[in-house]
């Protein structure tokens, strides 16, 4: 959980100081702040958890100034386990 809050943390810290806007900057600020809020509140949903993920990838990943972040939060949301093979 500590790694998880850390990188989220971080990864917001670095979106709200990036000046440039983008088209999917609200969805990416909304997902972190409910990974942020599962974070703290306890054992979080890994469903819910990488659902997120992916909404935060879709709206900052062509951002390269935000790759560092956004790839501590995965390494974060991957401590929590694989997703459920279909």
């Amino acid at each position: 959980m500590t790694e998880l809050r850390s990188a989220v943390s971080r990864l917001r810290r670095e979106l709200a100081a990036h000046p440039a806007e983008f088209p999917d900057r609200v969805i990416a600020e909304d997902e972190l702040a409910a990974l942020a809020a599962m974070a703290v509140s306890g054992m979080p949903e890994v469903p819910r958890l990488r659902r997120s993920l992916l909404l935060i990838a879709g709206s900052i990943g062509s951002v390269s100034a935000l790759s560092r972040g956004l790839a501590d939060v995965r390494t974060a949301v991957e401590l929590f386990g694989e997703p459920p093979r279909r």
